[in-house]
């Protein structure tokens, strides 16, 4: 991880930060750790004593995916929305135990409960699909990754994902943006391993056709 400057952390999460405990947000990284990459560990357990430059650190990593997240999810304020996020992520951080992926994994947990929490007030709920009453979409041959990454690096992305039902929106976005498993997915959003590659190659099936008709990537 490369060294970030806490200023460009958002206003309310330096608030946040100044005001934790043994909070240190004007704390710069040592000259030494400013010229070299600096390894998942160090930051953690800088960022849980409270140093700016860590979170700063933290949060250059992901918010961007974040916020990526949020937008291919059409939400009204994502940026206040991936604050949001990350506020939760420095008041919770000593909770964490992990490494570097099941850090981005629980960030992306945190994102997708927040985009629900904000559904719900807005009166938008989704519905919940009937899994296991229709048939199963008929099997193309596509490699999932390499078509819905070509897909996620697209101007049309936008358009495609508010086609699909939020269900298989949420689990798309979650295992390409968020780059979770199907099992981290499944304790994220509450349902089942079947149920979320259900959904998952459901998703696939309703966006390839546009890939492939495109000539995406």
């Amino acid at each position: 991880m490369t060294a970030t400057s806490p200023h460009a952390l958002p206003a309310g999460l330096r608030i946040a930060l100044s005001e934790s405990e043994g909070g240190q947000g004007d704390v710069v990284a040592p000259r030494r750790d400013r010229a070299e990459q600096q390894s998942f560990e160090v930051v953690l357990a800088a960022a849980r004593a409270g140093h700016g430059w860590a979170v700063a650190q933290l949060y250059a990593s992901l918010a961007p995916a974040v916020a990526g997240f949020f937008r291919l999810q059409r939400a009204a304020e994502p940026d206040d929305l991936t604050s949001e996020v990350f506020l939760g992520v420095v008041r919770n951080l000593r909770s964490f135990r992990g490494d570097e992926a099941g850090f981005r994994s629980w960030v992306f947990t945190i994102a997708y409960r927040r985009l629900a929490d904000a559904r719900r007030a807005a009166g938008r709920r989704p519905p919940v699909e009937p899994l296991d009453i229709r048939a199963e979409p008929v099997a193309t041959e596509v490699d999932v990754e390499a078509d819905v990454d070509r897909l996620v690096a697209t101007d049309r992305v936008r358009e495609l994902c508010a086609t699909l039902p939020p269900a298989q929106r949420d689990v798309l976005l979650l295992r390409f943006v968020g780059r979770l498993t199907v099992d981290e997915i499944a304790q994220a959003i509450g349902r089942s391993r079947s149920a979320v590659k259900s959904l998952q190659r459901r998703g696939l099936a309703a966006v390839a056709p546009a890939v492939d008709r495109e000539g995406v990537g």
